[in-house]
This record gives structure tokens, C-alpha cells and sequence, in this order.
């Protein structure tokens, strides 16, 4: 959500000059945004051309709203109509190349031509479309040459706006289609013809037009729009005032502000790289001052901004992409997905605590710390659209509804005070800004389309299910059985997720894994929470970590060092996903009741008790394998004494109560024992 320009240094009292902090201007935030995140790399126009350009999005914000509230079409034309505006604004808004300044505020000719020409297909289908449906598959050679038009169009503009991986990704499942004919064993099959799968991939609603674009031009779209008006409101700075306020006079004060504050902005945010740079602009240098090594305050603000697409209510675009797919209520998604969200931000709020302690830093100064009853009460109103759109998701609205009117909320809210007050040009510049943050979205979600209709066309995913079965098949001891296959899993989602944006890495392993998954008897909602966990932390895994890129970025760091730092910052985020796939109550799911009807499996919740007990072992699990990886108590730590730590933590993870009583004990005796003999230790020096 957040760019960075919401920023107001001048709030703060003893924090007036950027030199002090040495916080990155726009330009620079802008400049690094560009180069670690593909789809910030936007051409940017001024005069005459930057007004057409605005108004031209705010159309089109207008036109997505109307189609999802008072105009009634038939989805296949929805769809192909909001792909059709998408291609046409990523060739007007995206260069050829990497941005080059001085071609900013000109469009070439062959980029308006492109974008016409892939539109101009889209809307052949639409315009068309009585006709296409009527052939019943019998396509004609013009609509055979217009869906390769279209589907190249489209392939090229994703390498402009999300990059090359996905089209590698793309490619080699077109490939597995026409060439799975010449492929012996159980992955081969009889193959297609181009004209067979050009037409299926474009025509039907298992292609480009089916179920991702299908959540992105109502779900996804509309939540954008509703992250643009917040941040219109000025909740970004808020956010960081009041993690400021909060958490900014302890130890370490300036890395748990990070924490806090990438976890509120998280709520109404559901970019890593976006997180880190707007909240991180600020954060960083704040950390750098206060005595944090460069490389450690970038991957503290990557690991924790990262956290922003698992953090309700807003979370990623591919959680809403989880709710059509698995059938179930977003308000149900955002429900399960709380608790483990505050067990990854708790995770990283230790680490840094400990951290902290190990190289001796303090709290800020009094005086650089916002005053938390005149925050609330200057801006404390702004919470109000957040708790809204939490309300009218639990009170049975739908889920574009529920977006729509927290918008009006979220504006009326604003005018309460005139510092938050939005004028009729933040207005439309939310419109603006809300309707260019979905173009990215947009043509990932079309591309992930065609994945998932070469899996709908080939069986893929059947094939895939059965050769990962029969390895673990080998093994005869049923819980080391399913831990092989959910390690599986988890690799293949870390190493999808380090090439393709997460809505597509999602819907790869959604398609593919999540089934083998809930065959080895996991709930529904925790096999895809388990591939979409991993799919967001792929941003903070080295080699390629976006997060972390842009962390070490502002922080002037080595960037592998900065990603590697992360990882081990949000260690929780490779640690909980096994939990809630052991022990679903995590999730509110009743383990008991796995086997019967999805309506009362997901409306009949565990009792209190056992979502504790899970929730603590979790809490204390994680904790441990964080403090371990540091390596500081209340002194340094032994590398035996990591590794039983290490070790309790481990069997946190298994839900028996015998492991749980184990895990704590040894965790709780190994810090009884030590904050004992350093206490000592001190005494005897003074």
C-alpha cells in the first residue's frame, strides 16, 4: 500500500531534519522501488500527458466499481473486458526496457500499438462472445489467430510488468502440453495441438479468463482501491507513530517499532517490497542510528513488513484467490489466518528483543517519542475503517461489498479532523493510484491463468499427486510420511516463489500441491494456508529475496547478507505452517471433525483450551528456535545450549502433549538456568 509519500518528518518533535536519520527522499524511494520491485518501474508523466493518464485510471477505478456493483454481464465478458484494460494501461504505464528518465512522459508509438492491438483481442471475445459460446468449441481460424495474438500481447507484457520467471514458468507448462506425446512414463500424455490449447487458454474459464482474473477484477481490485483511500488518510504515518509510541522508549525500541508498525500497516497492505520501503524509509535509518549493524535494520524491517501478507484483514491478493478456490468465506480465510500471524510477528518481536540486549542498545530518547493518548485521540479515528471492514466481513456482507463500504467509512472518517481530511484531489488520486497497484496483479493473475488450464487440460496435477504418493510410500511410519511430503512442498513453494510474484506461486501450488496435501489427511484450509505461507516467505529466502533487496536498499547493506539475516529473523514463518497443518485448531478448525461436511467442519470450532495450549507450544517453539539462532539470554549462549533449545522448540512443533510438556520444560530450565548463572556470574564480578 504504502510508496513512502506519506511520510511527515516534521510530526516529530526532536526528528525535524532528514540528515539526521539520513531517511531517503522520495526521489530515492521511488528510484529503489523501480530497481528491486518489476512492477514499480512505471514510466511517470507530467503536464498535459500526466493528466490524461490520471484521468485515464480514474476511469477505469470507476468502471471496475460499476461492474461489480450496478452493471450485470456475464462473467466471460467481466473478465475478458477488465484483462482487455489491463494490457492496454501496462503498455501505456510500462517501458520496453528498464526505466530510463529520460524517455519518461513520452509513449511510443509501438507501445500504443500494442496495447490496442492486445485490448482489441480481448474485446473480439466480448464483442463476439454470443457467437464463440454458441460454436460450442468449434473455433474458426480468425479466432484461433486472435487468441495467439492476444496470449503474446499478454506474454509481453508480463515481461515488462512482472518479469521473465513467470513467463519461463508459463512457457515450460505450454511446452508440457504440445510436448507431452513424446514424454514416456506417467508424466507423458497424448498431447495438443497449438490451435487446442490457444483456444482453450483464451476462450474458456479455464484459461486466461478463469478463476484468478475472475477474483481480480472484483475481489483483489477492490481491496487495492480500499488500501489507496487509506493511505490517502495519512494511516501510514499513524502506523508508525504509534508503534513509536508504543514500543519506541524500550530496548531496542527502533527495531520493535519496525516490527509493530509493518504488522499495522500489514493489516491494510498486502505488498512485501511496498511494506518495506514505506515503512522502512523511515524505520531503518532510525535503527541505524540507534546502533543496529545496516544488514541487521534492513532484514528486520524486510522479515517483519514480509509478514504483511498473512496479517487480516487485508493480507495478499492470493487470499483472496484461496477463498474462490477453496470455497470458503474470506471473512473464514482472515479468521484462521490471526493466529499465526501474531505468532510470526511475536517470533520476530523476541529475536529483536534479544538482539537487542546483545549488543547493548537502548530505547530513544523521550522526547522522539509520539505521545500516546494525543496520537489516539489526533488520530486514533483512523483505526475505524480497519475495525469496519473486519465488521462487515463477519456480519455476512460479500467480500467486494464489504470493501466498498469500508471505503465510504474509511472517507467519512477522514474528514473528523482536517489533518486527515481528504480533499477531492486525494480522492481521485486514491482512484488513481488504486486502479495502476492492480495492473500487476492483473497480468500475473491472467498468466497464472494459463497454468492453470495446461494442469485443467493434461491432469498434471493427478500425475504430480501420484509420483510424490509413491515416494512417500517408502516410508512406513505415517507421521515421517507426511512431514517428507509437506517438506516437499515446502521447497518446491520456496523455490516457485523465488522467481514468481506470490498470487501466481500460489495458484501453481494450489493446483498442484495443495491436493497431495489434503490426501495425506490435512484440512482444507490448512494445506492451502501451508503453500501460501511459503510462497510469502520465498521474499526474505536468499538467493532471490525482493524484501530483502529493497531492506538492504535503504539500509546501504549487502543485500545476501541482509536476506540471510531475515530468514533467520522470520524463522516462524518455516516453523508455523507445520503447526497448523499438525494441529489445525490453530486455524479454529475442530480436528475431530475433519471427515464430515465442509459447513459444519469449518463452523464448529475447538474449545478454547486446545487452541491455547497449540497457540503457547507454537508461541514458545518459535521463541526458542529465534533465541537459539541469536544466541543471547541475559549472556551468550553455548552452542550446546542452542542446540537443546533448538531441539525443545523442534518438539513444540508436534502436537502430543508429551512433546509440549518436553519442549517447555527444557525450554523453560535452559532460561531458568542461565538468567541464574549470569546472575551469579555478575554478582561474583562486582
Amino acid at each position: 500500500m504504502s510508496n513512502g509519500e506519506n511520510f511527515d518528518i516534521n510530526s516529530k518533535p526532536a526528528l525535524e531534519a532528514d540528515e539526521l536519520l539520513d531517511i531517503p527522499s522520495e526521489e530515492e524511494i521511488q528510484k529503489i522501488m523501480a530497481e528491486v520491485d518489476k512492477d514499480s518501474n512505471t514510466r511517470r508523466f507530467t503536464g498535459v500527458r500526466k493528466s490524461i493518464a490520471s484521468w485515464a485510471c480514474i476511469a477505469l477505478s470507476v468502471f471496475v466499481i460499476l461492474l461489480n456493483t450496478v452493471w450485470r454481464v456475464s462473467p466471460q465478458m467481466h473478465r475478458a473486458s477488465f484483462v482487455a484494460l489491463m494490457l492496454l494501461f501496462s503498455f501505456i504505464f510500462y517501458p520496453a526496457r528498464k526505466q530510463d528518465t529520460s524517455r519518461d512522459n513520452y509513449v511510443p508509438w509501438y507501445d500504443i500499438l500494442l496495447g490496442l492491438i492486445g485490448a482489441a483481442a480481448f474485446f473480439y471475445y466480448v464483442y463476439n462472445f454470443r457467437i464463440i459460446v454458441g460454436q460450442m468449441g468449434r473455433y474458426t481460424t480468425v479466432d484461433f489467430v486472435v487468441a495467439v495474438i492476444g496470449i503474446i500481447i499478454l506474454f509481453e507484457a508480463c515481461r515488462r510488468v512482472v518479469g521473465m520467471p513467470l513467463i519461463v514458468v508459463v512457457s515450460l507448462f505450454l511446452a508440457y502440453a504440445y510436448f507431452g506425446k513424446y514424454i514416456p512414463g506417467d508424466f507423458g500424455h497424448a498431447g495438443y495441438t497449438p490451435q487446442r490449447i490457444f483456444n482453450f487458454l483464451f476462450y474458456t474459464t479455464e484459461g486466461i479468463i478463469g478463476t484468478p482474473i475472475a477474483v481480480c477484477s472484483t475481489f483483489i481490485f477492490i481491496f487495492v482501491l480500499f488500501g489507496s483511500f487509506l493511505e490517502k488518510t495519512g494511516i501510514g504515518q499513524f502506523f508508525i507513530d504509534l508503534a513509536n509510541s508504543l514500543a519506541g522508549r524500550s530496548v531496542g525500541g527502533p527495531a520493535k517499532v519496525a516490527v509493530i508498525s509493518s504488522a499495522l500497516q500489514g493489516t491494510v497492505s498486502g505488498s512485501s517490497v511496498a511494506n518495506t520501503v514505506g515503512t522502512g524509509s523511515f524505520t531503518i535509518p532510525m535503527m541505524k542510528r540507534m546502533g543496529y549493524q545496516p544488514h541487521f535494520a534492513g532484514a528486520v524491517e524486510a522479515a517483519a513488513s514480509t509478514g504483511g501478507q498473512i496479517m487480516p484483514p487485508v493480507m495478499g491478493a492470493a487470499a483472496f484467490l484461496m477463498s474462490e478456490i477453496t470455497g470458503l468465506p474470506y471473512s473464514r480465510i482472515i479468521l484462521g489466518a490471526a493466529i499465526p500471524a501474531v505468532l510470526y510477528f511475536s517470533s520476530i518481536f523476541v529475536a529483536v528483543h534479544f538482539e537487542a540486549k546483545k549488543i547493548g542498545l537502548k530505547g530513544m530518547p523521550k522526547e522522539e517519542v509520539p505521545h500516546f493518548g494525543r496520537l489516539m485521540l489526533g488520530k486514533g479515528h483512523l483505526l475505524l475503517a480497519v475495525f469496519a471492514i473486519v465488521f462487515f466481513l463477519s456480519s455476512g456482507f460479500s467480500t467486494t461489498r464489504s470493501a466498498l463500504y469500508a471505503i465510504v467509512v474509511a472517507i467519512v472518517m477522514s474528514m473528523f479532523r482536517k489533518d486527515t481530511r481528504m480533499s477531492v484531489k486525494s480522492f481521485l488520486a486514491a482512484l488513481e493510484d488504486g486502479a495502476k497497484n492492480s495492473i500487476s496483479v492483473a497480468i500475473a493473475c491472467a498468466m497464472a491463468g494459463m497454468i492453470v488450464g495446461v494442469v485443467t487440460m493434461t491432469g498434471l496435477g493427478l500425475t504430480f499427486a501420484k509420483a510424490l504418493q509413491n515416494i512417500a510410500a517408502l516410508i512406513s511410519v505415517e507421521f515421517i510420511r507426511l512431514l517428507v511430503v509437506l517438506f516437499f512442498c515446502m521447497i518446491a513453494s520456496l523455490v516457485l516463489g523465488m522467481g514468481v510474484p506470490t498470487t501466481a506461486n500460489y495458484i501453481i501450488m494450489a493446483t498442484v500441491t495443495a491436493p497431495i496435501v489434503i490426501r495425506m489427511g490435512i484440512p482444507l484450509l490448512a494445506a492451502h494456508m501451508f503453500v501460501f505461507y511459503f510462497g510469502i516467505i520465498a521474499d526474505i529466502t536468499p538467493p532471490v529475496a525482493l524484501a530483502a533487496y529493497a531492506g538492504a536498499s535503504i539500509a546501504k547493506s549487502d543485500p545476501m547478507k541482509t536476506g540471510i539475516t531475515a530468514s533467520r529473523l522470520g524463522i516462524a514463518a518455516f516453523i508455523v505452517p507445520y503447526v497448523f497443518a499438525l494441529s489445525p485448531q490453530i486455524l479454529f478448525i475442530n480436528p475431530s471433525l475433519v471427515d464430515v461436511s465442509r459447513d459444519i467442519y469449518y463452523s464448529t470450532y475447538p474449545s478454547v483450551i486446545s487452541m491455547i495450549q497449540v497457540s503457547v507450544s507454537a508461541f514458545v517453539g518459535a521463541s526458542a528456535i529465534a533465541v537459539a539462532l541469536t544466541g543471547y539470554i541475559n549472556g551468550k549462549l553455548s552452542w550446546l545450549e542452542r542446540l537443546i533449545i533448538s531441539l525443545a522448540g523442534l518438539m513444540l512443533i508436534i502436537p502430543e502433549n508429551i512433546t509440549d510438556i518436553v519442549g517447555i520444560s527444557a525450554v523453560t530450565i535452559m532460561f531458568v538456568q542461565h538468567s541464574l548463572r549470569m546472575g551469579r556470574g555478575t554478582r561474583l564480578e562486582s
